[in-house]
């Protein structure tokens, strides 16, 4: 008899400790995998940042940058320029379009 009950005591705890409560093994495994996926997210973002903060340091360095920037993005001139834009013509960008 007490054989019976010790193997049926180890019985419920490996299964406690497989499927129940808060650390559970199966608990563990999950918090453990969405722990590695939020690291390789966390990596990604510090790596974004670095490439942020490096953008920031050359357009703060260079003047030339940021003259580039407000002409190509938002058509800025400086004084005494005149911009022109060119449009092909919408036969033109039909046909070729077509072929």
């Amino acid at each position: 008899m007490k054989k019976i009950v010790v193997w049926v005591f180890i019985i419920i705890s490996a299964y406690i400790a497989v499927f129940g409560g808060e650390y559970s093994v199966l608990q563990v495994r999950k918090i453990r995998q969405e722990q590695t996926g939020l690291e390789k997210q966390l990596d990604e973002l510090k790596h974004e940042n670095d490439s942020l903060k490096s953008w920031v340091q050359k357009l703060e360095a260079d003047s030339a940058t940021i003259e580039r920037l407000a002409r190509e993005r938002y058509g800025m001139i400086l004084p005494g320029e005149i911009l022109y834009r060119v449009a092909e013509p919408r036969d033109s960008v039909e046909n070729f379009q077509n072929r």
